[in-house]
């Protein structure tokens, strides 16, 4: 494959995740009409994460050996981390499929998140602009 998958898929759950921290921290202003768009926006963000990582799996063999693959290691670490803060956040919100409103542990699962998601994009900004990952 001449393109990389895994930066194509990658903006799904990015975006989904962010928006889903925001509405719950709407919530804490606007109510029941943010944090209902969450459950939602976290499932999706979820599911097109699982697709992103295992594009990225399967674009591993193309990263070269060095500081490139360390960060490539840091990268899958920070976005495994957060892909489980957000499962977490969905599947402990849940009751019988319906969301629930966030609670403190939520808001927390959600920064958390964040963090890791911040901190996995910075290392895959990294792979791609610092070592050239990607580009050909």
């Amino acid at each position: 494959m001449r393109h990389p998958l895994h930066p194509a898929l990658v903006h799904f759950p990015v975006a989904c995740w962010s928006l889903a921290v925001l509405a719950d921290f709407a919530s804490l202003r606007f109510g029941a009409a943010a944090w209902s768009w969450s459950g939602g926006l976290l499932a999706v963000g979820c599911a097109m994460a699982v697709l992103a990582m295992l594009a990225g799996m399967m674009e591993l063999a193309r990263v070269p050996e060095g500081a490139a693959l360390r960060d490539a290691w840091w990268h899958m670490g920070a976005m495994l981390t957060a892909f489980t803060l957000f499962t977490a956040r969905l599947l402990l919100r849940l009751d019988h499929f319906k969301p629930l409103e966030p609670d403190v542990t939520s808001l927390l699962l959600d920064a958390g998140g964040l963090l890791a998601l911040a901190v996995g994009g910075w290392f895959g900004g990294r792979l791609v602009y610092g070592h050239g990952v990607g580009r050909e």
